[in-house]
Order: C-alpha cells, then sequence, then structure tokens
C-alpha cells in the first residue's frame, strides 16, 4: 500500500470489469438469435420501407459478423439518419485522436517521466508528470504538448468542414429536399404589420407556401380530453373483454357451463359487474384519490359531450386569419432559398422577424413556446440557466466524496477514525477505490440530464431544439462535476496529510499529486470501454421491454403495434456531453498523465463497435438535430484543448518556485494557449463562411443526380441493399490522402456512398390536404383517433362497438379488426403493422 493505488486498483477494476463484460457479451450472442426484434428489427420490420431495410443477419451466433463488417458507416446515413452517422464518425474521431496521442506522447514522455527522480511516486505513477522535477524535462512536455495538441486542433477543423459541406449535400440529396420540413423555417417575434402572407412574400424570395400560426389553447384542452377519453375508452373496453373472456374460461373449466355459449344460443351477453373497469377522477392530477367511476360508461359520456364541441370549434378556426399570433412556418421553393433567407435575416433585420429554426419537423413543434414574447423566453432562459448553473455548485459536495474515495488510502495513517481501512484486504480496497466511486458517479449523474430536459420544454420550440439546450448545459456540468471537482478532490485528498505536516511545500506536493487523480479516470475509461460497450450489444432496456414491461403495460392493440413498430433512438442531448467530457478528460491528461489515452482510445474504439451494431441493424431516430449536435460536440471538445493547456501552466508555474529553468516552459505553453485562442476565432469565421456559402445546385449536384428515382408507391420498390458490392470505385492512396487534408473531397465521396445505397427513393408526392395541413396547429384538424379493440368469439366486442356508436354518435370510429383475444385471455395481433387500423400511413414532413 506504500507503493500507492495506482496498481492495485488497475487490476482489481480491470479484472471484474472483463468478466463481467465477458459474460455479457455471451448472453448478448445466446439472445440475438431468439429475440430478433430487439437485436436486428431493420432486417426486417414491415413498418419500415423497403430501402431502410439492413440487409438479413446470417444463423448462428456469429452469424451478424459478416454483414457487420461488409457494411460501411455511410449505410447508417443512406438508410437511417445523418445524426446516427455522425455519432458513429464522433466515436471513430476520438478512437483516431487518442491512438495518434499515443504515438506522439508514449515514446517520448515514458521515458521522460520514468526516469525522473521525484521522490514518494511509484507504480504507474512513475509514467506521469508526478515523477519529474522543476528542470529540462519540462521543455519534453511542452513540445509534446504542441505537436499533439496541433494534432487535435487539426482533427476539428477538418471534421467541422467535413460537418458543413456533409450536411449541406446530404439535404439537397433528392430524397431529403423533397421533404417540406427540408425547405421550411420557423419564424418567430413576428409583428402584427407582417402578419399576412403577402407581407411576408414580399419580405422573402421563392416562397412556396406561408403558414401563419393559431394556436387555439381552449380548443388544444379540448382535444387533449377528447384523446384521453378515447385512450381510456379503448384500454376500458379491451380490460372488460378480457375480464370477461378469462371468467368464462374459468366457468367452463369448473363445469359450471357446458352449453354452447351465448351467441349460438342467440341469448344476450351477460357481463357481470366484477368484469367492467372502473378509475377515480381526482380533483388535482397529481392525487391518486376521488371520484369511482365506471371507465366505459365515462369515456363514452365525455365523448359524446366534446366530439360535437370541437368539431364546431375546428370549423370555425380553419379559415379563421383573425386569430393569427407572432409566429409563422414558411416553405421555400429550393433548400438553398431557405438558407438565403436565414442569412438575410441574420444580416439585416429591419423587420425584427427572426428566424428561429430551418427544418422544424411539423411533429417536433411545441406550440405554445413559439408564440411566447421575446421577453418572456429570455427571462426564463435566463432563470433555468442561472439554475443549472447553481445545480454545478450543489452537486459539488457528493462528487467531491467520490473523488475523495479514489485516494482515501492515502489519509489512512494520519486521520485516526480511517485507520479501519489498513485492515480491509487489498482487493477488496482496490475495488472501492476503483469501481465503486465510477458506479455512484453514473448514478448521480442520470439525474440531472432529466432535470435539464424539463427545464429546456419552458423555452424551446421544437424537441430538436431542447436536445440541443440540453448539451449546451449538460456539458459544462459534466466537466464540472466529473471532472474538475472529481480530479482536485482526488488529487488534493492524496496530499492532505502532507500538507497538514508541511504546510509551506503545498504547491510543490499538488503538482506532484494532481496528475495522481488520473488513476480514476483510467477505471472510468476501462468501465465505459469494456462493461458499456457489453451492456449496450445486449440492448438491456429494449430487452426488458420485450419480456417484462410489455406484458405488464401493453394491455391493448395500439400499445402492441407502438411497442413493435417503434424503433429506439437515442437522446443526443444527454448523450453526447457524457462522451464528450470522456474526450476532453483524455484531452486534458494527455500530457501529464500520458497512460490515460490508450485505455481512452480502447474505450472509445469498443464504444464504437458496440453503437454501430445498432445504428446498422436496430437504432431509429427520434429526434432529429440534422447533425448539430455533433458540431456543437466538436466545438465543446476544445474545452480539452485550453485544460490540457492551463493545466501545464499552472504545473510549470509552480515548478517555477523551484528552478528558473522551467519559466522557459512556462511562456512556450503561454504562447501556446494564446496561439489556440486565435485559432479557434480563426475556426468560427471558416465555418460560418462555409455555411453561408451554400452549394448552388439542387437535388445533390453531381454527387446524386441520376442515382435515385422517384416513386409514389411509398415503398421504395424491390431494392434490397446489397453489402457486397462497392458503391463506388476504390480510391488511390493520393485520393485518400487527399481527401484527408481536404475535407471536401472527403464529404463529396460520402455523399456519392449514399446515393450508391440509396438508389430507389421512397419519397412521395404530398397530398393536397397533406400539404396544406403540414405547419397547422393539430388541434384544428386533428379527428378523434380510432379506438381499436380486440375481438373475442363469445361476440362482446361486437356488441360493445355498437353500443358506444349509438351512444357516442357521430364521430367516433372504433373496430376490433386485426386483434383478438384468446379464449385463454391472451392479446394478440396480426404483427402486421400496414394492415393495423391505426396505421396512418408513411408520411414524413
Amino acid at each position: 500500500r506504500d507503493q500507492g493505488s495506482s496498481i492495485s486498483s488497475l487490476v482489481s477494476t480491470l479484472v471484474p470489469v472483463f468478466v463481467v463484460a465477458a459474460i455479457v457479451f455471451l448472453i448478448f450472442l445466446v439472445l440475438r438469435k431468439r429475440y430478433q426484434r430487439v437485436y436486428a428489427p431493420r432486417t426486417y420490420l414491415a413498418s419500415l420501407r423497403q430501402w431502410e431495410l439492413s440487409p438479413k443477419q446470417n444463423k448462428g451466433a456469429f452469424g451478424w459478423r459478416r454483414q457487420y463488417m461488409a457494411l460501411k458507416d455511410e449505410f447508417v446515413m443512406g438508410h437511417a439518419s445523418l445524426d446516427n452517422y455522425l455519432w458513429l464518425r464522433f466515436f471513430r474521431m476520438l478512437a483516431a485522436m487518442c491512438v495518434v496521442g499515443c504515438l506522439i506522447t508514449w515514446p517520448i514522455l515514458f521515458p521522460v517521466n520514468a526516469t525522473g527522480n521525484a521522490s514518494d511516486v511509484s507504480g504507474l505513477d512513475i509514467l506521469s508528470f508526478s515523477n519529474i522535477t522543476p528542470g529540462p524535462r519540462y521543455y519534453a512536455q511542452v513540445f509534446v504538448a504542441w505537436i499533439f495538441l496541433a494534432w487535435v486542433m487539426f482533427v476539428i477543423t477538418r471534421e467541422s468542414k467535413f460537418f458543413v459541406r456533409l450536411r449541406q449535400h446530404y439535404y439537397s440529396s433528392p430524397y431529403e429536399s423533397a421533404c417540406i420540413s427540408t425547405r421550411s423555417i420557423l419564424f418567430v417575434n413576428v409583428p402584427e404589420a407582417m402578419r399576412n402572407e403577402d407581407a411576408i412574400r414580399k419580405e422573402f424570395s421563392g416562397v412556396r407556401k406561408v403558414w401563419l400560426v393559431n394556436v387555439p389553447e381552449d380548443l388544444a384542452e379540448k382535444v387533449k380530453d377528447r384523446d384521453t377519453a378515447a385512450q381510456k375508452l379503448e384500454a376500458g373496453e379491451v380490460k372488460l373483454i378480457r375480464n370477461h373472456v378469462k371468467r368464462m374460461a374459468k366457468e367452463k373449466k369448473k363445469g359450471k357451463r357446458q352449453e354452447p355459449n351465448d351467441v349460438e344460443r342467440n341469448e344476450p351477453i351477460v357481463v357481470k359487474k366484477k368484469d367492467r373497469p372502473s378509475h377515480r377522477l381526482p380533483k388535482l392530477q397529481f392525487l391518486p384519490i376521488g371520484k369511482k367511476v365506471d371507465t366505459v360508461d365515462w369515456a363514452r359520456a365525455e365523448l359524446s359531450r366534446l366530439l360535437p364541441e370541437i368539431r364546431n370549434e375546428q370549423n370555425k378556426l380553419r379559415d379563421d386569419r383573425s386569430s393569427v399570433q407572432g409566429a409563422c412556418f414558411v416553405e421555400f421553393e429550393t433548400v438553398r432559398a431557405a438558407h438565403i433567407a436565414v442569412q438575410k435575416r441574420g444580416i439585416k433585420n429591419k423587420a425584427k422577424i427572426t428566424p428561429k429554426e430551418i427544418g422544424p419537423a411539423p411533429e417536433n413543434v411545441i406550440w405554445p413556446n413559439i408564440i411566447k414574447p421575446f421577453w418572456k423566453v429570455q427571462l426564463l432562459n435566463a432563470a433555468c440557466t442561472a439554475f443549472v448553473y447553481f445545480l454545478c455548485i450543489f452537486w459539488t459536495i457528493p462528487v467531491a466524496v467520490i473523488g475523495a474515495i479514489t485516494n482515501i488510502d492515502y489519509l489512512t495513517s494520519e486521520v485516526p477514525f480511517l485507520s479501519f481501512i489498513d485492515k480491509i484486504p487489498k482487493v477488496i480496497l482496490g475495488l472501492v477505490t476503483g469501481l465503486l466511486p465510477v458506479l455512484l458517479l453514473s448514478i448521480l449523474m442520470t439525474l440531472v440530464p432529466i432535470l435539464c430536459n424539463t427545464l429546456a420544454k419552458l423555452i424551446e420550440p421544437t424537441h430538436r431544439a431542447i436536445q440541443l439546450k440540453v448539451q449546451t448545459w449538460y456539458f459544462p456540468f459534466q466537466v464540472i462535476q466529473v471532472f474538475l471537482i472529481t480530479t482536485f478532490s482526488s488529487g488534493a485528498a492524496s496530499v492532505t496529510a502532507q500538507i497538514i505536516q508541511t504546510p509551506p511545500s503545498a504547491p510543490t506536493l499538488l503538482a506532484q499529486n494532481l496528475p495522481k487523480a488520473s488513476n480514476f479516470y483510467i477505471s472510468y475509461f476501462i468501465l465505459f470501454g469494456l462493461l458499456s460497450a457489453a451492456l449496450e450489444m445486449l440492448n438491456v432496456m429494449p430487452l426488458l421491454g420485450f419480456l417484462v414491461l410489455g406484458k405488464l403495460m401493453d394491455t391493448t392493440p395500439r400499445k402492441l403495434v407502438r411497442r413493435y413498430i417503434t424503433l429506439a433512438g437515442l437522446g443526443w442531448g444527454s448523450l453526447y456531453p457524457k462522451f464528450t467530457n470522456l474526450g476532453v478528460i483524455a484531452l486534458s491528461y494527455s500530457c501529464i498523465a500520458p497512460l490515460v489515452l490508450g485505455f481512452a482510445a480502447m474505450g472509445f474504439f469498443l464504444l464504437y463497435l458496440a453503437f454501430r451494431y445498432h445504428a446498422l441493424f436496430t437504432l431509429g431516430t427520434n429526434v432529429s438535430t440534422r447533425g448539430e449536435s455533433y458540431a456543437r460536440a466538436l466545438r465543446q471538445l476544445i474545452t480539452g484543448i485550453y485544460l490540457c493547456e492551463i493545466c501545464l501552466i499552472g504545473l510549470f508555474a509552480i515548478g517555477v518556485a523551484e528552478s528558473k529553468e522551467a519559466i522557459g516552459a512556462l511562456v512556450l505553453m503561454v504562447v501556446f494557449l494564446f496561439g489556440t485562442v486565435g485559432w479557434q476565432l480563426w475556426l468560427w469565421g471558416v465555418v460560418r463562411k462555409m455555411e453561408g456559402d451554400f452549394p448552388s445546385h439542387e437535388g445533390g449536384g453531381e454527387a446524386f443526380r441520376g442515382s435515385i428515382q422517384g416513386h409514389a408507391d411509398g415503398k421504395g420498390g424491390n431494392h434490397t441493399p446489397s453489402p457486397s458490392r462497392e458503391p463506388t470505385p476504390q480510391r488511390s492512396f493520393a485520393d485518400r490522402f487527399k481527401a484527408f487534408l481536404f475535407p471536401e473531397t472527403s464529404a463529396a465521396h460520402a455523399a456519392r456512398m449514399i446515393s450508391s445505397n440509396l438508389e430507389v427513393s421512397s419519397r412521395r408526392e404530398y397530398t393536397e390536404k397533406e400539404h396544406a395541413e403540414a405547419y397547422i396547429h393539430p388541434a384544428i384538424f386533428r379527428e378523434c383517433p380510432v379506438v381499436w379493440i380486440a375481438r373475442d368469439e363469445g361476440g362482446l366486442s361486437k356488441r360493445e362497438i355498437l353500443e358506444s356508436r349509438e351512444e357516442v354518435g357521430e364521430g367516433l370510429e372504433m373496430t376490433d379488426e386485426g386483434a383478438w383475444i384468446t379464449p385463454q385471455g391472451k392479446l394478440e395481433w396480426t404483427e402486421n403493422p400496414r394492415e393495423a387500423p391505426i396505421w396512418e400511413g408513411d408520411v414524413k414532413y
């Protein structure tokens, strides 16, 4: 234990994590073949268009490996979404960055650090900055930092340029440019003088259609109540029928009913009171108490009251132009015209009309927020942001305690009440100081993005904006709490006893021991690289959903279908900050503890492999950020460069007290810091210029021309993606090197791969009704949802449908087609979502 905790902690963390990860991966291999819906839904789901399907996997435990290896990452972009592709590219970039970092730092810094002459340093700590004393060795740290951080800057610059051009190519493709949302812009703060279509058309050129926003709050509340009543009726009817069927089966089994069923005898079906479901009507929604009512009777009464009221109000509002509010959606003729309109508003905005978001999907709009006054949005935004920063302070205490646990063995000799730690076996102590803090920190951090998401819903106009806002808030929280607070608490705890004995030596002791906090992050990368990757392959939550939650919660045909057809998506706002922070940690420790880079490279690569499997075979996209979350992550990654430079400057400054030779290293590092600031300002200017220079071609230019054919049937023809075929000719080494240096060329190549993968377009023309209602508030045109129940052999479902239609009247559509209840009371359906009564087609705005 006198040799430090690095080696014991590393081994004690690595071995159990590796064993658990191997077991989890074996479980995945066993379950994959049995549960195709969990592990390969993109290969067969009927709700997907033909071109969206991935190649079917071969049989056997490793039958997926052939397709997994044959498909390129760009396949995800052409068959799923741009966000999913960039998510894979993010991990691939981080892994490559760390691998090159190892090649740069290890050959130089390992010998320099290992041959240092610092005292009281042992174990893996001899490979870190802790083992060198102020002097000429500092210059090795400086020049290695220059080379490595310059490489990181080049990668970020290249990826930023690549992203801008790739997104422009992607949304200029025939498929994407045909989407209404791709050519549309949400404008807010529209003055009263411009709240008419003529004024909007006069302000912008190339306008195809204008939707003036009217948010009928009273009608929206009634529509919400109507949909709730319809859901209650649906759930209540299914439960009533199942209770009746189960009771009849029990009576038959006991011999009480040997005669033919009531339908065969033409006798009325008798439903006992205990078969009828009921619920309470709480006076306050959050209280589970209130008047108890019959669910079916209550729902019918509510629908009979609400349907005529809603129908009358909808008829009035469809042609009402007097209630227009301060927002509008504008569709342009081309994608380029939409981008020019955004640039125009940014340069000159006399009318004060503000482009809030380009490419808003109608289903993602948060209607109450887009009409909020500008001052109210700004006030809420400031308050919510201040509260998030307050959380950074509030969370410091538990996070600091967790960080101190990683090096708590350093305190045992000086703090009497911790002496019992000396009696703990080394293996157990290694687990406590290595694995336990990582698990505790992971649990603690899960609460924060939930809170950030709740706050963002108060101010942002769309779900995409919510994800980006959560990413903006959650990243600094991750850096401060998961990284900085843990680092300083861990490093300070290592030397607390020595500082108590000799206070004047505090600066030197901190300079020697702060790098020891890297022990925690080595464990952190081991956990994320091995265990998180294995758990990601196992797909735990969808697996539990189908094995456990589905059986408990899917009590109606609608819920069965939704669970079956809904592909899981990733929450970009909460995921990107977590892994961007890992990148920041790797960069920050790259020069003072370069061993971290090796474990980081392994962790990022394993996570890339795991996420790649799901991007190819399981993942959908819940909310599209149009790749903006990736661009934001690149900008946030620059934080790691600054932290690395500031940390080295601080350590060099502390070393100046012992050796004047450290002054040169300090000055050189300060110069590089100013150079980094200049580079970042230059990069911002370059990216803004590229974004303003939108390609003049439509339909993706030569990269796409002639590669995609239009079909009107919505199924995409008979195209089957072929992973074995090379989509484009093989490029020479010179071409690859050119593409690496000039990302515009690489983006064009990726665009050609999209067109090769997506050979047949499923884009069909919008109907006149679909186009007209694209950006109209749903409450104004949405009909009552179909009430879908399950039929039974006794005919009770038919009787319930007739009674509901009679009591509710016009406006209720109710059916029992496509789902049934077995004599044992089990709910089943046809498992063809396109034949389900609730299938709404595959309109993509």
